[in-house]
């Protein structure tokens, strides 16, 4: 006889995009902020001689799900690199905003 073992089978997840989703928004900033509870990250974009930038999305998110997007974005990066070559910030300061901005 066959022994059954309780595993369960990944769950198939159907995600729909829409049009306007799949448009994408660019963005080139994106600012953290976090309480116990969640995280929220706001995408903005910042251009030359516009001082003032909008949030163009802002995601709300558990600790849990931020941790597994820090590790799903860490694996993509690595794939990236592994096929493209090494990213390079030519700037570590980029890795903080730029003085004179403020966001609110």
């Amino acid at each position: 006889m066959p022994q059954h073992h309780d595993q369960q089978m990944p769950q198939q997840i159907n995600i729909e995009l829409g049009e306007k989703e799949a448009e994408g928004i660019y963005s080139n900033l994106a600012i953290i902020s976090h309480s116990p509870a969640e995280f929220v990250i706001d995408f903005t974009r910042l251009l030359p001689g516009v001082p003032k930038a909008r949030v163009h999305a802002r995601i709300i998110m558990t600790p849990q799900h931020a941790k597994l997007l820090l590790a799903a974005l860490s694996e993509n990066i690595s794939r990236y690199e592994q096929q493209y070559g090494e990213i390079v910030v030519a700037d570590p300061g980029m890795m903080t905003p730029p003085e004179g901005h403020k966001y609110h």
